[in-house]
């Protein structure tokens, strides 16, 4: 058993591919039409960090409610957690894409970790190895 996907609610599907592709250099897994429970045309856009087993669906937010929960789908909270192997140079690679970081890089008793937001504000946790070992 594992984790296929975890959907992120977005306002478009072509800029978040291009934030997550671009960007965090995860893979386009699938761009392929799809529709809606009612019937109305949709894309289904997955995306998934290099080797990873879990995906993660882009959904472009349908109606109010949806478009009211893009960014905060975690009520302010880290939702996602990326772990890399080489922490600077991860975080280098991501300022210079122009991925927002809401605090600087610190250490913790569980490695380096810092925390940006994603194309539609939801935070997520850079993690890396702490640095001393």
């Amino acid at each position: 058993m594992h984790m296929e996907l975890v959907t992120i609610v977005v306002d478009e599907y072509d800029p978040a591919i291009e934030f997550f592709v671009e960007a965090l250099q995860f893979e386009l897994v699938e761009d392929s039409p799809s529709r809606t429970n009612d019937g109305r045309p949709k894309r289904w856009v997955v995306v998934r960090p290099p080797g990873a087993q879990t995906s993660i669906l882009l959904a472009r937010a349908d109606g109010d409610e949806q478009a009211a929960a893009v960014g905060n789908q975690l009520a302010g909270r880290v939702a996602f957690f990326l772990r890399v192997n080489d922490f600077e140079h991860v975080y280098t690679r991501l300022i210079e894409r122009g991925v927002r970081f809401v605090s600087p890089p610190r250490d913790e008793p569980y490695g380096r970790v810092g925390v940006f937001l994603d194309i539609a504000g939801n935070r997520w946790d850079l993690l890396g190895p702490s640095p001393t070992g």
